[in-house]
């Protein structure tokens, strides 16, 4: 039998900044429809475990990529990710192991649910649909009960050479650069491979503070660039109902405490790079589940990279930590230390 669930309006106190958000997004809507456009859902890899699934994707009104001559989509600026419209309040059709629930995105057209199903742990397919569209297939990673181990990675200057924070280059990596122009951090493919592939069945998650605009595009750029498969956690930039900016530090630790809620029995690789929080935050969440962490390797930036991000943040002495600190400058010395540790 179907679930359903009604689509919510505006909270009765939201910022003025989210308000004022909510119509731009519902005039734009209202124009694209007005000129034939229809919505669709994107869907993002997502991740379960033993009788439930995580399912993430996006409603959003977008045109289609061109294709070249070749039949391989063209190659697209980052800016045209974040003119996409997204359809709030939009109610989706998930389908899963036979049995379809409806849910309602959020403000942003964002979905992110928790379905009750059972699934064979390994990659797994669910169907969404939106406005009676044919379905669009999301990869979801079922973990097994007997995993007890699981790969957290950051994206920006960890996997992906983004020099962040700094806001004019931060811009215009992520507005002007075509996507087949960024470039992985050395090295960074082949550690998480072989990390992956030293522990079957364990899962691998891309977290960062990117919105979920760039979500295909780093998708495609994983895949490119031949980094194993994961799930993918993003923000939604812009006001939230009580302040005028997300927090980073806080999507990024409250993803941590839900993934140390839903597996208890795993322990993590945490990954990230000294050029923003990563460090601060991998810390605070080792205090407080020191048990739910295998290892933390922070990954230096080079001296430019540094200067265009702003500066590094001093990797402090982690040598009485209960899980091993590590440190180095590509993937490649990562994975040497890692090795030393035991871990791989």
């Amino acid at each position: 039998m179907p679930t359903s669930t009604q689509a919510p309006s505006l909270p009765a106190k939201i910022l003025w900044l989210a308000r004022l958000e909510h119509r731009f997004h519902a005039w734009r809507e209202k124009r694209a429809r007005r000129r034939g456009l229809s919505a669709s859902i994107v869907p993002f890899p997502g991740y379960g475990g033993v009788g439930w699934v995580r399912v993430v994707g996006r409603v959003l009104i977008v045109r289609p990529p061109r294709d070249t001559q070749s039949g391989e989509i063209s190659s697209l600026r980052g800016w045209r990710s974040f003119v996409s419209i997204p359809v709030g309040y939009s109610e989706v059709k998930i389908t899963v192991a036979g049995r379809t629930h409806t849910v309602v995105s959020d403000r942003g057209g964002v979905v992110d649910t928790v379905i009750e199903a059972e699934l064979e742990p390994g990659w797994q397919t669910v169907d969404l649909s939106v406005e009676g569209c044919e379905p669009v297939e999301a990869r979801v990673f079922i973990v097994g009960a007997d995993v007890t181990f699981g790969v957290v990675s950051d994206v920006d200057d960890t996997v992906m050479v983004t020099a962040l924070p700094r806001p004019l280059i931060a811009a215009w990596n992520s507005f002007v650069v075509d996507e087949h122009a960024r470039l992985p951090v050395p090295g960074m493919a082949v550690l998480l491979e072989r990390v992956v592939r030293s522990h079957p069945g364990a899962p691998m998650i891309y977290l960062s503070t990117g919105a979920w605009n760039i979500a295909p595009t780093l998708t495609r750029f994983l895949s490119r660039h031949l980094f194993p498969p994961g799930g993918i956690l993003l923000t939604d930039w812009g006001p939230t109902h009580d302040r005028w900016f997300r927090s980073g530090r806080e999507h990024k630790l409250d993803n941590l405490r839900r993934l140390a809620t839903e597996f208890p029995q795993v322990r993590w690789l945490l990954i990230g790079d000294d050029g923003q929080h990563d460090e601060a935050i991998y810390t605070e969440f080792a205090k407080q589940h020191p048990g739910h962490v295998a290892a933390v390797a922070i990954r230096r930036l080079s001296t430019t990279e540094a200067v265009l991000a702003g500066g590094r943040q001093t990797v402090d002495d982690h040598s009485d930590a209960q899980a091993p600190w590590v440190t180095a400058s590509d993937g490649a010395g990562i994975l040497d230390k890692l090795e030393n540790a035991g871990i791989v």
